[in-house]
């Protein structure tokens, strides 16, 4: 890797996810405020800017995009593009388990939980810290009734979900209609890692995975870590802020954990599901690239990702291989929160 080729094109900090009583069925809030979640969240708004100056109409705008047209509609990363992504402490969930930082004078009392729910998803607690095993006793689908009731709102762990992004990618839905997936090729780790426990958390999961559609495929990232001397834990609990900056941003955006909203203004975050849907709304007009009914016709949220078949295979292929190997059921949020559409 030659250093003076990188850039830096996406950051984020956050160790909370929201309350439920924020959920939002606008698709106006930030619901994992996670610093590995957020900082792929950024990513997708660079992914869109990128796809923007290709479609420029001026030529040394669209020779700087890290995009190129491949085949008829769609469009794929130049061969020299690679993503690397950097963690300053191990993800929550698997990869965190048999970290130097977790390990206890009661390791012994606890060895046969941690053989029990060895690879096994994992779940983040509702506005606090720390992870769960994924209780499958409850359903795989939270309901929207439920959450506003009382009941915690469940998010899947950052380790389940950097296993997810190595089989679908980075880009998400949306952009799947667009692009081809894009993959990390590397990952590095600073502190509160196990290197052999974490590469075995992003391999193993992948073993049983059946064939992918075309593009898909099993994406094992170059695992790396730093060396860091006297770790140790930070005392007290983290602040209740996420910030988050995307490359060509002229300011970095603070949003409150709790709500999933700007921390100053209470508005909603440039990373929310609606701001990234507008953008998406926009490009799919601009290309036309599908068929199937008028452009101008609104498309609801969920529709829109669902139209994106081959993802949805992918991603239904990932949760069948999750089931089969015992490593449990995928944990969704209350769909109610996806059915909007974009206001006028």
């Amino acid at each position: 890797l030659d250093l003076r080729q990188v850039q830096v094109v996406a950051l984020s900090t956050g160790t909370k996810c929201i309350k439920g009583e924020y959920i939002s069925n606008q698709g106006l809030v930030v619901n994992d405020c996670h610093a590995e979640i957020t900082a792929r969240r950024a990513l997708v708004r660079y992914l869109y800017s990128q796809l923007e100056l290709f479609l420029s109409k001026r030529r040394e705008d669209w020779e700087e995009s890290i995009f190129v047209r491949h085949k008829e509609s769609g469009y794929r990363l130049r061969d020299n593009v690679h993503f690397h992504m950097y963690i300053s402490t191990s993800p929550c969930g698997d990869a965190r388990l048999n970290s130097p930082y977790e390990v206890t004078t009661d390791l012994h009392s606890s060895r046969h939980l941690l053989k029990k729910f060895h690879s096994h998803l994992r779940t983040k607690i509702e506005s606090g810290e720390g992870t769960l095993p994924v209780r499958s006793s409850r359903g795989a689908v939270q309901t929207w009734d439920g959450v506003l009731q009382g009941e915690q709102l469940i998010t899947m762990s950052c380790t389940d979900k950097i296993t997810r992004w190595n089989v679908l990618g980075l880009q998400g839905a949306l952009l799947s209609h667009f692009v081809e997936p894009v993959y990390l090729h590397s990952l590095t780790v600073g502190s509160l890692r196990h290197p052999g426990h974490f590469n075995r958390v992003m391999s193993q999961r992948l073993e049983c995975l059946g064939p992918l559609p075309a593009a898909y495929r099993r994406n094992q990232p170059l695992l790396s870590g730093l060396s860091v001397s006297g770790e140790c834990r930070q005392p007290g609990k983290s602040l209740c802020v996420s910030v988050n900056w995307t490359c060509g941003d002229g300011q970095l955006e603070v949003v409150n954990t709790a709500t999933g909203r700007k921390r100053d203004s209470g508005t909603p975050s440039r990373l929310c599901k609606h701001a990234l849907f507008t953008r998406w709304a926009r490009l799919y007009r601009k290309l036309s690239i599908h068929a199937s009914g008028p452009v101008d016709q609104p498309l609801m949220y969920c529709e829109a990702k669902m139209a994106a078949g081959s993802y949805q295979t992918a991603k239904q292929q990932w949760f069948r291989s999750l089931l089969e190997t015992g490593l449990g059921t995928w944990m969704k949020k209350p769909p109610e929160q996806e059915s909007f559409l974009l206001q006028d």
